[in-house]
């Protein structure tokens, strides 16, 4: 059975932008970071990217025409003043022939450890994505304007030092996060702040374990708590049961496999943890409506 694969940066660049010109562009160990002009490195891609995952977290920012890709189940076209984000294992595509510039941006969570790291602004960028975080953000003028001069000073200080100034480079970057963040999700601290430590775990386990764990008694256990107790404290926090955001969470999986790939529907099935093509089937119309098949037919006629 096919599988997505999985890239660190290193991998991914000599698969599908195998070049003289990238030893120019990148400076150091860039499996830890490295920023560029995105029509720099756009340039250099040789074919279609498939549906790829990456071991780290990208962040693509438009300055001038646009960029498409599919990340998750969605197709997103970015124009000026426009972000990307694309997590950390979350699944990816796009093609060729797209004229823009800008800046692409790429880190591991790793990066921001240390004196300088703040872990519960970018913990888990994938998680968080899987749960409503935005891939797509627009941002108004002046904040588009202040994320521009972070994108600017970062590239700056990468292709002029490499990694030799991690001490202005990851203050610039934790910078960079905060902005997006309060762009991306207005009064969101405050948000996070008011949920229930419970309900961070629960779903920081559900994003890890969902392939394979589908019932709350699973995740009871993990968490050392009873179902009961686990099904009202979620369900207090966000007004969903923890069974209804397991679901969702296998359902979102399995979208961005039914759009990305060509797997059949029960080895679909199979990757999200079901053996019976016939449960998942029932499961999937439950909540979309729809058969996976219909569901992929539906894109297939965009």
């Amino acid at each position: 059975m096919p599988k997505i694969k999985v890239y660190d940066s290193r991998g991914f660049t000599e698969r599908y932008m195998a070049s003289p010109e990238l030893g120019q562009l990148m400076k150091g160990d860039f499996s830890q970071f490295f920023i560029v002009r995105v029509e720099d490195m756009y340039r250099l891609v040789q074919e279609a990217v498939p549906a790829s995952r990456s071991t780290g977290h990208t962040f693509i920012y438009i300055t001038e025409g646009e960029a498409t890709m599919t990340i998750g189940s969605r197709r997103y076209k970015t124009r000026r003043g426009e972000l990307l984000l694309v997590p950390a294992g979350q699944v990816f595509s796009f093609g060729q022939g797209d004229v823009n510039k800008g800046y692409l941006c790429h880190f591991q969570d790793a990066l921001l450890q240390g004196i300088y790291g703040k872990n519960e602004l970018i913990r888990d960028f994938g998680y968080l994505s899987s749960w409503g975080f935005p891939y797509h953000i627009c941002s108004d003028r002046q904040s588009s304007q202040f994320i521009l001069q972070l994108f600017k000073r970062l590239f700056f200080e990468y292709s002029t030092y490499g990694l030799e100034r991690m001490d202005i480079i990851q203050p610039y970057l934790l910078v960079l996060l905060s902005e997006i963040n309060q762009v991306s999700r207005p009064g969101r601290s405050e948000g996070r702040a008011g949920m229930g430590a419970m309900f961070e775990a629960f779903r920081k386990l559900v994003y890890t374990h969902f392939r394979t764990k589908h019932l709350v008694t699973d995740y009871a256990t993990l968490l050392h708590v009873t179902p009961n107790h686990l099904n009202k404290n979620i369900k207090t926090f966000t007004g969903k049961s923890p069974t209804r955001w397991i679901d969702e969470m296998i359902l979102s999986e399995a979208k961005v496999l039914l759009r990305q790939t060509s797997l059949s529907i029960s080895a679909v099935a199979l990757e999200v943890g079901f053996t019976d093509q016939s449960y998942f089937t029932r499961l999937f119309r439950k909540y979309e409506g729809v058969t996976p098949s219909n569901f992929r037919e539906g894109i297939e006629k965009c």
